[in-house]
């Protein structure tokens, strides 16, 4: 049993999926005053935040999970859009380009500390223009980083991938798997 300290629903699918029980409690975290520019960096500082205000919240008696993940593409970190607006300029940005996903992830018990920083790197093809705008009134995009679904909107654009598509969800569940206490 593990408490996931987000309120992903991706995250949680992906835990159900590779059978690992847990309950999801979500701990504040204020991810947007951290500035970082480096993508990399930023999982880092984001994951770790979560992780001690999980800690701070819940204690560790029961193992903690706490993650973060960002979209790249260009050099420019893509956050979680504001509006619908935001979400075409971001995806827009993907469209026809390589894009990087970052996922960092802290497992923390009484007797062990793991921490996994990933990346799954994506060749999208050009989004049609029909499938763009109905993806973004579909409203699927919102709390996504990036407003990327590499799992939905993205996956029939995928020209090439190197990396877990978990990372790219936001739980790199496969190097997690060996960690779990039994």
């Amino acid at each position: 049993m593990v408490i996931l300290g987000s309120g992903s629903q991706t995250r949680a699918k992906l835990l159900r999926e590779a059978g690992i029980a847990f309950v999801q409690k979500p701990c504040p975290f204020d991810e947007e005053a951290i500035d970082q520019p480096v993508p990399e960096r930023f999982v880092y500082h984001a994951a770790m935040g979560k992780m001690a205000a999980c800690e701070e919240a819940l204690g560790c008696e029961t193992p903690l999970l706490c993650a973060d993940t960002v979209v790249t593409a260009h050099g420019t970190i893509l956050r979680k859009a504001r509006d619908e607006a935001d979400a075409r300029r971001i995806l827009q940005m993907q469209s026809g380009s390589e894009v990087a996903i970052v996922t960092c992830m802290v497992y923390k018990s009484l007797h062990k500390m793991f921490v996994d920083l990933s990346a799954t790197f994506y060749t999208f093809a050009p989004f049609d223009e029909a499938d763009l705008k109905r993806y973004i009134e579909s409203g699927e995009w919102r709390g996504k980083a990036g407003a990327c679904m590499v799992e939905g909107f993205c996956k029939p654009y995928i020209e090439s991938v190197r990396g877990y598509e978990s990372c790219a969800m936001g739980l790199t569940v496969e190097k997690l798997l060996p960690w779990l206490e039994g």
